[in-house]
């Protein structure tokens, strides 16, 4: 991964979290730093893993761009992905007709409700996995991207463990 000094062997770390149980639904690991290009594959490994499409997405700023709007309205999934950090919202140009149609959503007080919810989604698993497994994100004990990949899908299977055995009754 390009760093400000080079490059040095580093990995983004992705995941994607079911709304109501807070299990992880899917996981991705890639050597670019720019979560972007990563929206489409966490996708498809969603719908590999669940069997379908989720019917909502919500994402931060990383992931925002023309394709991947298009790519959600194909595939028939409403999205809500900020088009840049709070108080700095992008604008969506005439060039662009899925940003003005996420911009529109997101302006809605549903769309405002509903991306607001995804701290509350996503957080509070990435926090497990820090703080209750005491498990490093920029620290992976394995080499390579296959091994590191390994260990990142462990890491979140241990999370899916501990939630699952949380979840039942008592």
């Amino acid at each position: 991964m390009k760093a400000s000094y080079g490059f040095d062997q580093c990995y983004n770390a992705q995941l994607a979290v079911d709304a109501t149980a807070q299990i992880i639904v899917g996981t991705g690991l890639t050597s670019c730093a720019a979560d972007n290009a990563s929206l489409v594959p966490m996708l498809d490994h969603v719908q590999a893993t669940v069997g379908v499409d989720p019917t909502v997405v919500l994402a931060d700023n990383g992931y925002k761009g023309e394709g991947n709007f298009q790519t959600l309205e194909a595939r028939g999934i409403t999205g809500y992905i900020s088009l840049g950090r709070e108080g700095h919202l992008a604008t969506a140009t005439s060039t662009h007709p899925a940003t003005q149609r996420m911009a529109a959503r997101l302006a809605s007080d549903d769309g405002r409700a509903r991306y607001r919810r995804r701290k509350a989604i996503v957080e509070p698993v990435l926090g497990w996995i820090k703080h209750v497994l005491g498990f490093r994100l920029r620290q992976f004990s394995v080499r390579g991207e296959a091994n590191t990949r390994d260990e990142w899908n462990l890491v979140c299977l241990a999370v899916n463990v501990k939630r699952l055995h949380r979840l039942q009754p008592a």
